[in-house]
């Protein structure tokens, strides 16, 4: 029987939210600036289309991490700020990665610098 996922906004994180937490952590982004803020820090390989991002930032409003700003209706684009929550569940992930990054350097299973 497979264990149920934890609730969102608690570690761990998938990479989705984590990376959209990270790109609102600065400030409120639109939707797409929000995919280039991810791809910037991630790299291609954490590249994300509009249903992965939009319906992610959907159910992370949901869990009350993010929440869409209200907008002029002449401006389509769709604002997200992080919410007080938003950035505990970022600092939480944070914390525990970097447990896991010290755990790795111990066990010396890194061999260079990045």
């Amino acid at each position: 029987m497979a264990k149920p996922a934890p609730p969102l906004g608690q570690p761990p994180l998938t990479p989705a939210v984590f990376h959209i937490l990270l790109a609102l952590a600065e400030g409120p982004l639109h939707g797409y600036a929000i995919m280039q803020a991810v791809e910037a820090s991630a790299g291609a390989e954490m590249r994300m289309g509009p249903g992965t991002i939009y319906g992610s930032l959907q159910r992370m409003d949901e869990a009350g991490l993010v929440k869409e700003l209200s907008t002029r209706s002449d401006d389509r684009r769709r604002v997200f700020a992080l919410l007080p929550a938003g950035r505990r569940a970022l600092e939480a992930e944070a914390n525990r990665l970097a447990r896991l990054a010290a755990l790795v350097r111990s066990k010396r299973l890194v061999t260079g610098e990045a």
